[in-house]
């Protein structure tokens, strides 16, 4: 016995024992007459089969007949089926004619031949579908039914519960008859499909039902496709049950999944040209068989996606476009008839454009931008004015770039293509420069502001009017974070001074990207934290996230905005924003790389690559791999930098924010293989527009000690000097992480001893900033001018030191650098140098700690009397107390992997 079959007597117990008590009276002598009644797909014909299954193991001789819409039109079609059956020569020849096989005196005789058959055996008519039984044939079986009451014959008919024959005699004549029985087949129940599969979970049962409508035929389908989601058979198996239902009620059910949402029955009726008594049939027996619901239409897409993909799509998309008339005569929602619109590829209606960016809209706020894409590109595509054709293909930006920032960019070719033809109008010019700058595409954004306030984009003679541009400030309201006041104004000393010409008073579009000009940065920190913690993804709030976010993390430290940059990812993911999901990875990839976290930074910018479109880079994406090229650079894996840096990237790229963070990458990976003058190159091609752009800041982008670095590889070491001089001159000079940097490089040009206390300076300070790559870095260099000064014990612990750290940052090569043939395991002398337990270290004071820490980075205990204003005894004293306390017997056994957790020892 087969799965359906198993399905269909299922909890058919009942059913089973009148089917019982008919085959055995008949076989008593009793005739039987069963109409098996049910919607499509709950197991009729299965049933029936098990009627003549059971009727033959009692002896019984079966006769099937099946009829079919197809063959109504043919004369005793089911009759020639059932006399096929029986042994030869049992029953009489069918008349040649209609005509004469329509005479009662045939059709006596047939029913006695039956009826002397049953004398030697028990006779089983079964017939399938009798709503599509012929004419004629329908006459012999009544016959049948009246003229064999007392013999061994039972008739077992099926009929859907919606569809009758042409004939209404037929079916009220059978059932005036005496041993007429009928039998109802309904569909499964929740508990039921729960009982069937024991060993699936309630979930699971509970996904089946409702995809199936407890229809038989339906669930086994669904048990039939592979995964979770319903497939081929489960689409073979609608298509089935809607051709079971004949040709009018497939046509409503066309017209159904067309309207979907407004698939009311006069809509139904008026779409499908039919009576609205006839679509309620259609309808109602569509629910019966579970394909539809009253609550939600459809069991399952998958089923209106079936329906749909069947029909010819001429006619499909004729349809669309009259149901698009229909809903929107209706009154129905934007989002409801551009859909309609966008199944039917129209736009011929002069309300069509409207409609289908009012849904865009709609669509975008409700975080579903695929579907306003393709209303806003179905939109884009019809458009023949230039400047709504420009406004919409900026709309395309904006929405496109919460899943593919690279997409994104490649709306606004066309707008900027228009500009360049002087075909562009000024109310879409604002808008564009918007975008541009969201996007960190400085140079063209400001283009665009120049067109603007030139007063070109203007038909010749138009006259500017009130709305045409959207406030006096294309960019107001942009940058939304505090930091830019109410009304988004640039504040004194913020970019923009000496820029060319630009819309007066407006902000350029390099301060979105700059740093708060506050002097109070404490402030600024504390002021974007506050506007993060009311932040929520919406359009129109990534970039003031952006903003705040890149505030924490140039004007706070990496470690405080690593937390918020991880949030608003995860936020994003969980979202589907791929493209939101990106900007905030490589943010967070840019903070991980701050604290010298390389393989950290490196995977973060690989994973945040991965989910964006792989349809070519983008501006935008050009600073996750400028990331990637810095941390694989530092890693000593210059292969896998080259292999980023040989992937395309878009023109005019130097003119943005994030194309100067991928010159400076690609200065780095320079550098790392002997190419010093393309890296200077680099470095300086970044001051240049940093400078031009009011954005220079070393906390951001310390191009200067880059230059340095190249000039030094270089032997142009006053030339380098004077860069570096030039760094610790700017405002950022305090900075623990520019300083520290500056100094490590200033130190080369000096004497061993001046060398050593600039170093010495510039551990403590990259210390402070959190950057263990940089200070791995420094105190590599510390070891060395320790070394040349005579004091080797001195250097080799700072060299374990500076080894372990840049073990920790997986920056291998620099690992190579500070202690040859140690690269992939710990130095033999500070194997044995474990981290203390923690009660041990739990244990020591806060000035223990101080002084410990000072004396694991080589440190001498007049250098740390100095530092910590406390005498060389005192010094002394603690360390003696740290060492007998960690259980060690002196210096050389402080712990190199020595965490204490405090926070600066200055």
């Amino acid at each position: 016995m087969g799965m359906g079959d198993l399905m269909v007597l299922f909890r058919r117990a009942e059913e089973l024992s009148l089917l019982g008590k008919l085959i055995e009276g008949c076989a008593e002598g009793n005739s039987g007459l069963l109409l098996i009644e049910g919607a499509v797909g709950c197991g009729k014909s299965e049933f029936l089969e098990t009627v003549a299954v059971n009727s033959e193991k009692h002896g019984a001789l079966v006769l099937r007949g099946m009829a079919t819409a197809d063959e109504r039109r043919h004369p005793l079609g089911v009759l020639r089926q059932l006399t096929a059956d029986a042994p030869p020569g049992a029953l009489p020849p069918l008349p040649p004619s209609p005509a004469e096989a329509g005479r009662v005196g045939a059709m006596r005789q047939f029913a006695a031949a039956v009826r002397e058959l049953s004398a030697t055996a028990p006779v089983v008519i079964c017939v399938d579908d009798l709503h599509h039984v012929d004419e004629l044939s329908g006459r012999y079986l009544l016959q049948l039914a009246r003229g064999t009451r007392e013999a061994k014959v039972l008739l077992a008919l099926t009929e859907s519960v919606h569809e009758h024959g042409d004939d209404p005699l037929l079916r009220t004549e059978l059932l005036r008859l005496p041993h007429f029985s009928r039998l109802r087949l309904e569909r499964f129940t929740p508990d039921a499909v729960r009982a069937m599969l024991p060993d699936r979970s309630d979930a699971e049962t509970a996904r089946l039902h409702r995809a199936s409508g407890g229809n038989p035929l339906l669930l086994r389908a669904l048990l039939q496709d592979p995964g979770t989601r319903p497939g081929e058979a489960y689409a073979q198996a609608v298509l089935a049950c809607l051709h079971r239902c004949g040709p009018a009620t497939t046509a409503l059910t066309e017209a159904i999944a067309v309207l979907d949402p407004l698939a009311a029955v006069p809509h139904v009726a008026r779409l499908a040209g039919t009576t609205e008594p006839a679509a309620a049939r259609a309808r109602s027996a569509l629910e019966d068989a579970g394909l539809l619901t009253r609550e939600r239409g459809f069991c399952h897409p998958a089923a209106r996606a079936a329906v749909l993909d069947r029909m010819e799509p001429d006619a499909r998309r004729a349809l669309h476009r009259e149901a698009a008339l229909l809903a929107r005569a209706a009154g129905a929602p934007d989002t409801v008839v551009a859909a309609q619109l966008l199944a039917a590829r129209h736009t011929g209606e002069d309300w069509a454009l409207s409609v289908l960016r009012a849904a865009a809209d709609q669509h975008a706020a409700d975080a579903e931008p695929d579907r306003a894409s393709e209303l806003l590109g179905l939109a884009h595509e019809a458009c023949a004015d230039d400047t709504v054709r420009a406004e919409l293909g900026v709309r395309l930006a904006v929405v496109t770039g919460r899943t593919d920032p690279a997409g994104a960019e490649r709306h606004l070719a066309g707008p900027l293509a228009a500009l360049g033809a002087g075909r562009l109008g000024a109310r879409a010019l604002g808008p564009l420069a918007r975008v541009l700058a969201a996007q960190g595409r400085v140079d063209e954004s400001t283009e665009v502001l120049e067109r603007l306030a030139a007063g070109e984009g203007r038909h010749p003679g138009a006259e500017r009017r009130h709305g045409d541009i959207p406030g006096d400030d294309p960019l107001d309201g942009l940058s939304a974070f505090p930091q830019w006041g109410a009304a988004g104004r640039r504040p004194a000393g913020a970019p923009g001074h000496h820029l060319g010409r630009v819309v007066r008073g407006a902000v350029h579009p390099a301060a979105l990207w700059a740093l708060p000009a506050e002097a109070d940065e404490g402030a600024a920190a504390q002021a974007a934290e506050l506007f993060l913690r009311g932040a929520t993804l919406a359009e129109g709030m990534i970039e003031p996230a952006v903003q705040a976010l890149r505030t924490l993390l140039f004007l706070d430290g990496a470690e405080r905005a690593v937390p918020w940059c991880e949030t608003f990812t995860g936020q994003a993911a969980e979202r589907g924003a791929t493209g939101w999901q990106a900007v905030f990875a490589g943010l967070l990839a840019e903070a991980r790389l701050r604290l010298g976290d390389l393989s950290g930074a490196a995977e973060t910018a690989e994973d945040a690559l991965r989910v964006v479109p792989a349809r070519g880079g983008g501006v935008q994406l050009c600073g996750l791999m400028a990331t990637l090229v810095r941390a694989r650079t530092a890693m000593g894996q210059p292969e896998a930098a080259a292999a980023v840096l040989s992937r395309p990237v878009p023109e005019r790229l130097t003119g943005s924010v994030h194309g100067l963070a991928y010159l400076r990458a690609r200065g780095h990976y320079a550098l790392s293989t002997s190419r010093f003058h393309a890296a200077l190159g680099d470095f300086l091609d970044i001051g240049r527009h940093m400078k031009r752009w009011g954005l220079d800041r070393p906390r951001v982008l310390p191009w200067r000690a880059d230059a340095a670095e190249a000039l030094l590889r270089l032997g142009e070491t006053q030339q380098a000097d004077r860069f570096l001089a030039d760094q610790l001159t700017t405002r950022d000079a305090g900075d623990p992480w520019v300083r520290g940097m500056t100094l490590r490089l200033r130190a080369s040009l000096r004497e061993p001893k001046e060398r050593q206390a600039m170093l010495t300076k510039a551990v403590d300070d990259l210390h402070r900033s959190g950057d263990n790559y940089e200070l791995a870095r420094a105190m590599s260099d510390f070891g060395q001018v320790l070394r040349v000064l005579g004091e080797p014990a001195r250097a080799a612990m700072v060299n374990r030191r500076a080894w372990h750290v840049a073990k920790e940052c997986g920056a291998q090569a620099l690992c190579v650098k500070i202690l040859p043939g140690h690269s992939g395991e710990a130095p033999q002398e500070a194997s044995a140098a474990e981290a203390p337990h923690a009660d041990l270290v739990a244990s020591l004071s806060e000035s223990e700690k101080r002084v410990a820490l000072l004396a694991v980075h080589g440190h001498t205990n007049r250098e740390i009397a100095q530092k910590l204003y406390i005498t060389v005894s005192t010094v002394e004293q603690h360390l003696t107390r740290v060492y007998r306390k960690l259980e060690i017997p002196g210096r050389q056994a402080l712990p190199v992997d020595f965490h204490l957790g405090v926070a600066e020892f200055i």
